[in-house]
């Protein structure tokens, strides 16, 4: 399998890179298990966080990668060139005009994906000539689009390019992920299923309110990022757990931009991990976690979907 061939993984799952989760420590894990870590660079993290967290990343001698958002790569250049001088594996640039970045990370050996939550995008994707193309459903945790379920578009965009695709959205285990590998991607992009891990940056009460998570608590909008003021395009809304704070302000976005009270209550909910103001990003395979494992459980999970895939490929399913 192209995964495989390309980075050595065991098991064909990339750890989508979760601002707030993914540090060097859950990344280096994820990839010393098999899978393929990426660090999530949000846009509040230095240059020299990335550096720092890097190298965590990077200690164990397993590839791994970077994930940016190309708007935030506009205003923060630094982090651009921090990922340069890290040289992953694998850089993931979404989120923006990123196809300026796109040749200068392939000069340096970096294989570069690229979100895309439509057919349209998936387009500007080949245009731009990336090595993966990530079909992001609208079942995924955190930002993207709220478009298209993972199923339809992973078909479509697996119709449109001879790329290697990988599935993002409501793969929450080896049932899931043999169903999209059947289908013809080249692996999983797990985000979710690895939100609890304990190698990962998640506080703990968080980590409880997505343990005690269903699959019908999850809302998509742009609640928090008003709230947050980070600078997210409102474009890429995010899929997170409802709380009282989004139940509050929902329809109310643009009034919430310029609430000074708001702004200031949201910022002290995120530091103090108040579940009921904080934002807690995750998709609707939410309901499958169950507790607090180490990202190798995860993967040796995912593992099983071998079991599946022979036995859908072979005429049943157990």
């Amino acid at each position: 399998m192209w995964l495989q061939e390309k980075f050595g993984l065991t098991v064909p799952v990339i750890g989508a890179p979760m601002a707030n989760v993914s540090g060097g420590k859950l990344t280096a894990a994820i990839s010393a298990a098999g899978g393929l870590g990426m660090l999530g660079a949000g846009s509040a993290v230095t240059a020299d966080w990335i550096r720092t967290e890097g190298a965590i990343a990077a200690a164990a001698g397993k590839p791994y990668g970077v994930g940016l958002m190309a708007w935030s790569v506009d205003e923060r250049p630094e982090h651009l060139e921090a990922v340069l001088e890290l040289k992953p594996a694998l850089v993931s640039l979404s989120f923006g005009n990123y196809a300026p970045y796109v040749a200068p990370l392939q000069a340096e050996g970096i294989a570069v994906a690229t979100q895309a939550g439509t057919v349209a995008d998936a387009r500007e994707a080949i245009d731009a000539n990336v090595d993966i193309i990530v079909a992001r459903g609208a079942e995924a945790g955190g930002h993207g689009r709220n478009a298209v379920g993972t199923l339809p578009l992973l078909q479509a965009i697996l119709d449109l390019t001879d790329l290697p695709v990988l599935a993002g959205g409501g793969i929450s285990g080896a049932r899931g992920l043999a169903a999209v590998l059947a289908a013809g991607a080249a692996g999983g992009w797990i985000g979710t299923a690895f939100l609890t891990c304990v190698e990962g940056l998640t506080k703990e009460a968080v980590a409880q309110r997505v343990i005690e998570a269903d699959e019908t608590d999850t809302v998509y909008g742009t609640v928090f990022d008003a709230a947050s003021r980070a600078g997210w395009p409102d474009e890429f809304g995010g899929r997170a757990l409802r709380n009282a704070y989004f139940d509050q302000w929902e329809g109310r976005e643009r009034e919430l931009k310029t609430d000074d009270l708001a702004h200031t209550e949201y910022v002290e909910g995120t530091k103090a991990a108040d579940t009921t103001r904080a934002s807690i990003y995750a998709g609707e395979g939410v309901g499958a976690i169950t507790g607090r494992p180490t990202a190798a459980e995860v993967l040796d999970g995912f593992a099983g979907y071998r079991t599946y895939l022979s036995a859908a490929l072979n005429g049943g399913a157990k």
